[in-house]
């Protein structure tokens, strides 16, 4: 009997080791994910991830943060990283978009496997006198080097309040952490962030305090001026912020941050194993931080997104039944327009090789805009 027992815990043993090897072995042994820099929400969110990666699979991560967009987007595009825990440079880099409209860069494909909702307003020092967007006018507004996923939400959100970039003082910073930072050093008098970062924490822990400049969702003219500088937001009603009191909503718009990408010829396979271990995982780092319960697949794998989902994320979505008809619908148009530009970046770049760069961003950006508007 004893025996019996043994040979039956033994063999229960080797089912078990079988079944986690079995989850483990889809996963490579290293990964390199590049993220925000340190101090970021981005780059919390990929530590809590990959440290859950580690505890259930075994799988070893290294992050590479940046301050930069480009700084995040290189080692995937080089083949150095697996994924990137991006932001809107997503958008702006298969849109060719911003800092990439010169020559060397141009729409390119990226694929996304999910993102987290994010709320986004303008953040401002409390003692700034910044009630409503429109208050903004003549204030000190941070923005980031190198960074268009920050600067054009800011953009596009003064826009909310009928501003634009000539009625502030653009302050900017060498870093996303020195910017978001800014206001506590009495730097600058408001930002464009999500409300989680933790130099929002210790704004509001600070004798300036914080507040978040409204964008409400029935301000018809206001998200309307917005969306014509960035049509990738939506009204959001944001009850996680810092400084915000137990209760209380913060009318914000919302966005997808991070996001996971990765390039268009990532095996489908390597994806599908990827965001089924994210699945998997969830409830080793859904408290991770006060915002991670967002990345369960309902919310994160469906549009939309800045960029079109990856076959092997869309196949595993289809297999635990969140994606639809209609987000296949939605994929296809997305695509789509991303093929339509790099076809037409394929034609204009050497038409126009003898231009400046300033002027070659300027002429690609107008047919960005003709090529966009041809295909609503």
């Amino acid at each position: 009997m004893k025996t019996r027992t043994h040979i039956a815990a033994a063999v229960s043993g080797l089912m078990t080791l079988s079944a986690f090897s079995a989850s483990a072995q889809d996963l490579p042994d290293t990964m390199i994910w590049t993220s925000y820099d340190v101090g970021s929400a981005g780059y919390a969110e990929a530590s809590a991830i990959a440290d859950a990666f580690g505890k259930k699979f075994g799988t070893r991560v290294r992050i590479q943060p940046s301050g930069s967009g480009i700084g995040r987007l290189q080692p995937l595009l080089q083949g150095r990283a697996d994924y990137a825990f991006l932001a809107t440079e997503a958008f702006f880099l298969s849109e060719g978009a911003y800092d990439f409209a010169t020559p060397d860069w141009g729409p390119k494909e990226l694929r996304a496997i999910a993102g987290r909702p994010a709320g986004l307003t303008l953040v401002a020092a409390a003692d700034a006198g910044i009630e409503t967007v429109a208050d903004a006018r003549g204030k000190r507004i941070a923005f980031v080097a190198g960074n268009p996923s920050v600067n054009v939400k800011c953009e596009a959100i003064l826009a909310f309040g009928g501003l634009t970039l000539d009625d502030v003082e653009v302050v900017t910073f060498p870093t996303y952490a020195a910017a978001m930072s800014s206001m506590t050093r009495n730097e600058s008098d408001a930002t464009c962030t999500t409300p989680t970062t933790s130099q929002l924490y210790e704004l509001a822990e600070s004798p300036r305090g914080i507040h978040y400049a409204p964008l409400e969702a029935d301000n018809a003219e206001g998200w309307k001026q917005l969306l014509e500088v960035l049509p990738i937001m939506s009204p959001s009603n944001e009850d996680v912020a810092a400084g915000l009191a137990e209760g209380e909503v913060a009318k914000m718009g919302a966005y997808r941050y991070p996001i996971i990408t990765t390039t268009v010829d990532k095996s489908a396979d390597d994806v599908y194993a990827f965001i089924k271990a994210l699945d998997e995982t969830y409830d080793l780092y859904k408290d991770g931080t006060a915002a991670m319960k967002r990345w369960a697949l309902e919310r994160s794998g469906k549009p939309a997104i800045d960029v079109p989902f990856h076959e092997g994320a869309i196949r595993y979505l289809k297999e635990k039944g969140i994606w639809t008809a209609e987000d296949d619908a939605w994929n296809a148009k997305r695509t789509e327009r991303m093929d339509a530009l790099i076809a037409a970046w394929a034609e204009f770049k050497p038409q126009n090789a003898d231009m400046s760069e300033e002027e070659f961003a300027a002429a690609w950006m107008a047919r960005r805009a003709e090529v966009a508007a041809s295909l609503n």
